[in-house]
């Protein structure tokens, strides 16, 4: 269902949403499942690690679905597994990783024969390869839409590239009557799970081998475990405005036109129903986010930083900063560098309007 909205006066005709770079949230999400603010210390759900590299280590660890043979489980149709070092490695220090196999768990045994896809990309069917009458489409989808519902709680989920149960894109299909085969195919299980939580974070361990993606991924995941914490908490239009100025600079950093409709969304706040608000708001949001950041949008989102501390920094300062974020445009410098001298100069110079931004705070753990 809709999280519950209440209002604490009931904003009489429009809620005003400020725009420019002096925003600053009055009300902090608590418990939410990010890093806390430059300086300050955590208040339980993060708390810093690594502070010097960006990595931050949950106390209250957010859960992510993962394939279990990419956990090492021994559970594939050949009696092996795919484990992957970056996932069982890396992201098992941060969150809290739930293992899954839906062919196991409807009750196919280890070795066995492997499943394929047959028919229409719309509508396939999951056939046993070794007994091809033996058609498992309906216990996939059923477990698939079990799982959603026994882990609402998840804040993402990763899914092992090609498997027709797990697929979440390019699986091979086959034809009803043969021919060549396909990579248009998507896993049974991983579509009832997208349809049933479709503002679920998802990859597939292929992708996050790249930066850029696997980035999106956790930023994604961060965001979501947020938006689930405030609208568990009982969402009011005050917390949802914090909220949305929260994420300021991450949602310039992805589309000008996307970041006003979600601000379009907020100033209609009193002109709709709150259920109605809550879900429109929190499908746009994380469809916005799941976009990847450009470069372009990146250099965006760090000038804009920039503007929010030319009171405070000196000629020089000013000066660096800002030849780093164009050498940054140009492809001549990562990311991180002006990120951290951005960091620098908060540490020193406290600023309100960027006080708990989450581009600001988290980054993808290496």
């Amino acid at each position: 269902m809709p999280p519950r909205l209440k209002t604490r006066h009931g904003p009489s005709k429009k809620t005003k949403i400020p725009l420019k770079c002096c925003f600053r949230p009055r009300i902090a999400c608590k418990g939410a499942a990010v890093a806390p603010p430059i300086g300050q210390a955590a208040r339980g759900g993060i708390a810093p690690a690594k502070r010097d590299r960006g990595v931050y280590e949950a106390v209250e660890r957010i859960r992510i679905g993962v394939s279990s043979c990419l956990l090492g489980e021994s559970v594939r149709w050949d009696g092996g597994h795919k484990r992957d070092v970056y996932i069982t490695g890396t992201l098992a220090r941060c969150f809290e990783l739930v293992p899954i196999c839906p062919e196991v768990a409807i009750g196919l045994g280890v070795p066995r024969d492997p499943i394929r896809l047959v028919g229409r990309a719309e509508a396939p069917r999951a056939l046993s390869a070794g007994t091809p009458e033996l058609d498992l489409t309906a216990k996939l989808s059923a477990h698939g839409r079990e799982t959603a519902h026994r882990f609402s709680d998840l804040c993402g989920y990763l899914f092992k590239s090609g498997s027709p149960s797990c697929g979440l894109g390019r699986v091979k299909l086959l034809p009803e009557r043969g021919g060549r085969p396909a990579h248009a195919g998507v896993g049974i299980f991983a579509r009832e799970i997208q349809s049933a939580l479709p503002m679920l974070p998802v990859e597939d361990e292929s992708r996050m081998a790249k930066p850029e993606l696997r980035a999106t991924f956790l930023e994604c995941v961060f965001a979501y475990g947020r938006w689930r914490t405030l609208t568990a908490s009982g969402l009011t239009v005050q917390g949802l405005v914090d909220f949305h100025g929260r994420h300021r600079l991450a949602l310039l950093a992805r589309q000008m036109k996307a970041a006003g409709e979600l601000e379009r969304v907020l100033a209609a706040a009193g002109r709709r129903s709150p259920p109605r608000l809550a879900a429109q708001y929190g499908a746009l949001f994380m469809k916005v986010l799941r976009k990847p950041a450009t470069r372009r949008g990146h250099t965006h989102a760090l000038r804009n930083a920039l503007g929010c501390l030319k009171r405070v920094l000196d000629r020089e300062e000013r000066k660096e900063l800002a030849e780093s974020i164009e050498r940054y445009r140009l492809g001549n410098l990562p990311r991180v560098v002006p990120l951290t001298l951005l960091r620098h100069h908060l540490r020193r110079h406290p600023e309100p309007s960027l006080d708990g931004q989450t581009y600001l705070e988290c980054q993808a753990p290496e």
